[in-house]
């Protein structure tokens, strides 16, 4: 499907989409709308959603502030980009530093956001994380548990091996293909 197929209302899955919105998930013959639905599903499946219920909350909490600053980010991307992008980089260490506290909070930064096992908030965050480098390769530098996470949660082997295919590298939606 072209982007342009979708915003033009011919794509079939935006008309079974209950929000009208994407992602779309299909696990067997059940669908699932909302990435944020999706992620917790799959945390539930996988069992990677918290050991308890202090966890999981926590877990959750960490998400919804990844979101917050995922849609700042969706805002400069699509709205803002050539108006915003230095105002943006300026202020980013500012929405970073919670992240970088939570870490210190676990573990002395060497774990996990929550917790002794990766969360499905872990690849969450690594996600916006890796789509903040695009934007800006020098954003962690004055992060170092964060840059040191990156590097732990990016080197597990399957994760690795996603984040270097071509798949994930031309996604549409990240800076070098504004």
């Amino acid at each position: 499907m072209q982007m342009a197929d979708w915003f033009s209302g011919k794509s079939d899955i935006k008309k079974k989409a209950v929000f009208g919105q994407l992602p779309q998930f299909q696990h067997g013959d059940f669908f699932l709308y909302q990435s944020n639905a999706i992620l917790r599903y799959l945390g539930r499946i996988y069992e990677i959603s918290g050991s308890s219920n202090q966890e999981s909350a926590l877990i959750d909490m960490v998400n919804d502030g990844v979101e917050d600053l995922r849609l700042k980010y969706g805002r400069l991307i699509f709205f803002e980009y050539e108006t915003g992008k230095e105002k943006y980089i300026k202020d980013l260490p500012n929405h970073l530093s919670p992240f970088e506290r939570i870490l210190s909070n676990n573990s002395n930064g060497t774990k996990f956001v929550v917790g002794d096992k990766i969360s499905y908030a872990d690849f969450n965050l690594l996600d916006l994380l890796q789509c903040h480098l695009d934007l800006d390769p020098k954003c962690l530098a004055s992060f170092p548990l964060l840059s040191a996470y990156v590097e732990r949660v990016a080197s597990r082997p399957k994760l690795n091996q996603y984040l270097k295919s071509e798949k994930r590298n031309n996604r549409p939606i990240t800076p070098k293909h504004k």
